[in-house]
């Protein structure tokens, strides 16, 4: 107690954090059952006759005069009476509902009818208005206050050309979405490895003055001075740390937009135990709900095996989603409450404006792991008008192919980067009438009712095909092919297109990886 009481002493008077190094033992090794002994003989003949805490603390404060023996014995008793009734009042209970224990660390953040049974309300559209778009953009592209590099200077430049354009890229859409919720309330963090530039140089949310040291400006935190607080940090290489800490924390607040960014997607595996202990089965173990969300860079970019998949199978294969339902009738809201969480893999500025905003405005809260891209970030056509952000406007589960489909022969679907490989070599070979191309933004919750009406849009007999760029064995290929072909009918089956199964991740050979870019191009386009 002494020492706990100095560190919190120390802690208050100088605002610095203390770790306290505890040395203990265990009396009964691992548990009550446990047998030590049998490896430790020696030093658990020594723990068995020390006296147990209680004992040993009580003799302390009666030798004081502090208590007497009687005082202690009545004590005792109290806790002894005090939990043996609570047990007894344990066995009347016939019938537990997991509800009870939902809204207990959030007070009154659901929504409950009499039986505390959260009500599930339809999520609202998330775009905003032009007037907070133009303002976010403005703020975010304009000139600091301080001495910036000549880098920035010209980012910032061509932020300002894209703000008059009304069109915004990868940074100015995650910007404007994550101003327009420090400007609604919301208190938003984001922390990783070089997140406050973004490890591709995209992001810059905090500028550095060249002359003075120390001295940096936040853009998105001088929006109003009615807005929230926005907390951007570097992290160290301690993804297992932070990303704990992170989850910990939006935990602990609903109304925080909390985000962890991997340097590269797969470097999230050195948390691992997080993500598979606490995130995907946080609701289903304990009954509480984050609204954690993890960006993991992700793309075949022939970077090599260790920077370019975030392993987006591993998460898949821990959905709960059923391969074999349909979910008729069900509405898109109950199936992002019954998930345990969603895995996207966005492909424009806009829908990823929209996933941000709805992680708050959805009425419960529920994991986000998106696989962000990495060239898309600077692609010409990974852009997004600002109309596509205005009131109204919401989150894009699935982006259908926007051409003439009368002559259509073959129907791709696909997720992510590899839509513009497609886009680009569909042209190039001038198949734009007989190939469409149908993006899946979000792949967990699968959403049936879309792709039902999507697959309902073609001819009988149209050829339907999943194409990704990642190995067979990886990727969205088998999460997503069963759930595909509950929507066909007869002998219409999903074909695929994509790498053959690997075990490493990707080869480090930039030859070979062109080689099966191209074969995967043309067995995409064949007919």
């Amino acid at each position: 107690m002494h020492v706990c009481n100095v560190a919190a002493n120390w802690r208050a008077d100088w605002g610095k954090d203390v770790v306290i190094d505890l040395v203990c033992y265990r009396r009964n090794g691992h548990n009550e059952a446990d047998e030590p002994s049998f490896t430790q003989p020696l030093m658990y003949k020594r723990i068995r006759e020390l006296p147990n805490v209680l004992n040993k603390y009580a003799d302390q404060l009666v030798a004081e005069g502090t208590v007497c023996q009687a005082d202690i014995d009545e004590e005792i008793a109290a806790f002894d009476k005090i939990m043996n009734e609570a047990y007894q009042k344990s066995t009347a209970i016939t019938k537990m509902k997991l509800t009870d224990w939902l809204d207990s660390p959030w007070d009154h953040f659901f929504e409950c009818d009499a039986n505390k049974v959260p009500i599930l309300r339809e999520t609202p559209p998330t775009g905003i208005s032009d007037s907070v778009l133009k303002r976010i953009a403005e703020t975010f592209s304009a000139d600091p206050p301080i001495k910036v590099h000549p880098g920035i200077k010209r980012i910032l430049k061509g932020r300002t050309k894209m703000v008059e354009a009304q069109q915004a890229d990868w940074a100015l859409g995650e910007a404007l979405a994550i101003g327009s919720l420090l400007m609604e309330g919301y208190h938003v963090r984001l922390s990783g490895q070089d997140v406050e530039r973004g490890t591709f140089s995209h992001r810059h949310h905090v500028l550095h003055d060249q002359d003075v040291d120390g001295r940096v400006y936040n853009p998105l935190q001088n929006l109003s001075s009615s807005q929230q607080k926005y907390s951007v940090s570097n992290s160290s290489l301690s993804e297992f740390g932070v990303l704990g800490f992170e989850l910990g924390f939006s935990q602990h607040n609903p109304n925080s937009l909390v985000c962890w960014e991997a340097q590269f997607g797969d470097f999230f595996n050195t948390a691992q135990c997080i993500v598979d202990q606490f995130i995907s089965s946080g609701q289903d173990k304990w009954y509480r709900q984050s609204g954690l969300v993890m960006l993991l860079p992700h793309g075949m970019e022939g970077m090599g095996p260790e920077h370019s998949s975030a392993r987006m199978e591993r998460f898949l294969q821990m959905c709960n989603d059923k391969e074999d339902s349909k979910y008729e009738g069900v509405s898109a809201d109950q199936q992002l409450w019954d998930c345990n969480w969603q895995i996207m893999n966005i492909t424009t500025p806009a829908n990823m404006f929209h996933a941000l905003r709805r992680q708050m405005h959805m009425k419960f809260r529920k994991p986000l792991v998106v696989f962000t891209p990495k060239s898309l970030l600077r692609h010409p056509l990974a852009r997004s008008s600002f109309d596509e952000m205005t009131p109204g406007t919401s989150f894009k589960a699935i982006i259908p192919e926007d051409r003439d489909i009368s002559n259509t022969k073959k129907l791709i679907l696909c997720s992510g980067k590899v839509y513009y490989d497609l886009l680009e070599e569909r042209a190039n070979r001038g198949l734009e009438d007989s190939i469409a191309i149908t993006r899946i933004e979000q792949i967990n919750p699968f959403p049936h009712a879309l792709i039902d009406s999507e697959l309902n849009r073609y001819a009988p007999g149209t050829q339907i095909s999943w194409v990704q760029e990642e190995h067979k064995n990886a990727g969205a290929w088998t999460h997503v092919k069963p759930r595909l072909e509950n929507h066909l009918t007869g002998d219409i089956h999903c074909g695929y297109h994509g790498r053959e199964p690997a075990a490493s991740a990707a080869t480090g050979n930039k030859k070979l990886h062109k080689t099966e870019y191209k074969k995967m191009m043309d067995d995409s386009f064949a007919l």
